[in-house]
């Protein structure tokens, strides 16, 4: 039996490693990494947004961060599956917790989400959050393109969330089509995967449609994310309404006819390629959850995230080892 410990959230000594304590106790921080407000040497921070106040339909992802974490703790110690690797051997990850919100001054929100990721992005750390509803993704978006400039957007959902908006609004569905307006994000370079709703603007992003993605190879998916990001520093947000309701029932606005998720990880998995500097994963709300089913799946893509990163930090020390200049991990620009 290797050697257990418990609460590795609270008792770990270092940032790597894995924790090996039973799946079913302790401390559920996100694949029990350390929790702490101090995030110096760290190669990528796991942050809550504990937020569902602009959802339109059903309520219910403020819970979200606290039930992507227990749906984690599974994910840990074994190599992960499929990057054959221990993530945590070298990539150094740590829990920041939730964010602080006024629960009674929703227009305080995005400027509170924004300052706060800019301080954790301080620090050269990839930044990893778990929503909340998709409104979080505005702030974070912000927070993003003041260090990398205009970026290309990546986004997995039913929904376009390109609604008519005021710039002022609270709302999950409006962030798009204000992130083109305000140039936060880049049309000609973003993309949206499993979309099956219409919005009256796409506001020139790319759309790959439920039906489209139905009939699609994951190859081909990630080639036409590849090919249209060209490069650019990418944000990925994971709406998990863009997996069929069969694989996430637990969200807020469901809609039949998505891809699965063995489908879309496979997707994430080959979009290496794609120069990722920041990523969410939202709309996780377990009120409408059957045995986790929905957190597994969050829990996954945001695991997917790290192994992604655990590889280019990989290859950046293989180069180092075969004496090639090479740019240390917090400041290489994405995954």
């Amino acid at each position: 039996m290797p050697n257990t410990n418990i609460d590795h959230a609270f008792t770990a000594r270092a940032r790597t490693g894995a924790s090996f304590e039973p799946t079913y106790a302790g401390a559920l921080s996100f694949m029990r990494r350390k929790y702490t407000k101090d995030v110096k040497g760290a190669d990528a921070v796991v942050w809550g947004i504990p937020f569902d106040a602009a959802v339109t339909n059903r309520p219910g992802a403020r819970f979200g961060p606290q039930a992507i974490r227990r749906a984690s703790t599974i994910l840990d110690n074994d190599p992960q599956y499929p990057f054959s690797r221990d993530l945590f051997e070298h990539l150094a990850v740590v829990d920041y917790g939730d964010c602080l919100l006024d629960s009674g001054n929703h227009q305080k929100t995005p400027g509170t989400i924004e300052r706060e990721a800019a301080r954790i992005l301080k620090s050269g750390a990839f930044l990893l959050s778990l929503g909340g509803d998709h409104f979080v993704t505005w702030p974070l978006l912000k927070a993003h393109a003041a260090i990398h400039g205009p970026l290309a957007m990546v986004q997995f959902d039913a929904h376009q969330d390109t609604w008519p908006d005021d710039g002022k609004r609270i709302d999950h569905g409006s962030f798009v089509g204000r992130a083109v307006k305000e140039g936060i994000i880049d049309p000609d370079r973003s993309i949206q995967i499993g979309i099956r709703t219409h919005a009256p603007d796409t506001f020139g992003i790319k759309i790959l449609y439920g039906h489209e993605v139905e009939d699609m190879r994951a190859s081909d998916i990630a080639y036409a994310i590849v090919d249209r990001t060209g490069g650019k520093k990418a944000y990925v947000t994971f709406d998990i309404d863009c997996l069929d309701p069969a694989f996430a029932p637990g969200t807020g606005t469901p809609v039949a006819g998505g891809p699965s998720s063995a489908k879309i990880l496979s997707v994430l998995r080959q979009i290496n390629q794609v120069d990722i500097v920041g990523a969410d994963v939202v709309e996780v709300a377990p009120a409408y959850d059957h045995a986790d089913i929905t957190a597994i799946a969050g829990s996954t893509v945001a695991m997917h995230y790290l192994g992604l990163l655990a590889e280019r930090k990989a290859r950046l020390e293989e180069l180092n080892n075969g004496n090639h200049a090479v740019v240390g991990l917090n400041q290489a620009s994405g995954i």
